[in-house]
């Protein structure tokens, strides 16, 4: 036999032995479609596997949990206020034959789910208000110590009850397209431009509320410590002055009885007492612009007479 046509026979057979055969992976399901249709069963369990070469064709689906990004949007709720709702959610591939027959890859499956998600997140926030969309209970408003009582509107739905309508609204819409829609969530909520203005102004104001209270609360404090600081100091100084002159009582009573010892003790200190006390005598009752006339026989006279 030629040598090249061998040659060109075991590469025809080689290719269509690599041809024959596809790897499984275990997070991989496998529909196998023959000129565009599928055919078999869904090929589930990860392993080696056998086709007909150059007509049948591989089509791998994933079995893990897929990813689905919306995209934000203006939606106005049932009070008539617009918000930015942004959502994501996950999802996977239940029947694969199912999903390819309706959906052929992940980009019609996106594309499907951008239709049902958005439509499902505006219907369901179109018939709440807006005070439901951005809460979740009726819990008690958590305030700083001192800020008083605040009571917040009760609400029949909360943001959970209202992303749990929407995922089993469109858990039913998704059902005969061959995939499950396992979870959405809010990724942001927000409010829009003038609705946000009006919140703002409405927190400054409470806050501006709160504040001027604690300024009240403040002066009338610190006038209390202020008139407790004055009451407290007169206190201090009028018993440090009742004290003082307490001393000073004793003092000049033990000077005076001291005085009157020493006068009662002998003549010459007696005499000594007189002298002393009428020479402090003088600078007190004469300066030197003062000019005095005294008896020669006069007691305040006597000490300078006797000088002479």
């Amino acid at each position: 036999m030629n040598r090249p046509l061998i040659i060109v026979i075991i590469v025809v057979a080689l290719l269509a032995l690599s041809g024959a055969f596809y790897v499984v992976s275990e997070y991989e399901q496998i529909i196998i479609t023959q000129f565009g249709d599928p055919v078999g069963e869904p090929v589930n369990t990860p392993g080696l596997k056998f086709k007909v070469p150059f007509i049948q064709k591989v089509n791998r689906f994933e079995k893990r949990f897929l990813e689905w990004d919306g995209h934000p949007n203006e939606l106005p709720t049932k009070d008539k206020r617009f918000i930015h709702v942004d959502t994501y959610a996950r999802w996977r591939i239940t029947d694969p034959l199912l999903y390819f027959q309706r959906l052929r890859d992940e980009r019609g499956a996106q594309t499907r789910l951008d239709d049902i998600l958005d439509g499902e997140t505006r219907n369901a926030i179109a018939k709440y208000d807006v005070i439901e969309v951005v809460r979740s209970t009726n819990r008690e408003a958590q305030l700083e110590q001192g800020e008083g009582e605040m009571q917040l509107d009760a609400i029949a739905a909360g943001r959970g009850d209202i992303r749990e309508e929407i995922l089993l609204n469109a858990q039913e819409k998704t059902a005969d397209l061959g995939i499950e829609i396992l979870d959405i969530q809010f990724k942001r909520i927000n409010y829009v431009g003038d609705v946000q203005r009006k919140v703002y102004e409405r927190m400054i104001t409470e806050r501006q509320r709160i504040a001027d209270r604690f300024r009240s609360e403040g002066e009338g404090e610190a006038s209390r410590i202020s008139g407790d600081r004055e009451r407290e100091l007169l206190r201090i100084q009028s018993g440090a002055y009742k004290t003082a002159e307490e001393i000073k009582g004793h003092a000049d009573a033990e000077a005076t009885r001291i005085y009157a010892d020493a006068y009662d003790s002998s003549p010459e200190a007696r005499e000594f007492y007189e002298f002393l006390k009428t020479m402090e005598s003088y600078p007190a009752a004469v300066d030197a612009g003062s000019q005095l006339i005294l008896s020669t026989d006069s007691d305040f006279y006597k000490y300078l007479k006797s000088s002479r």
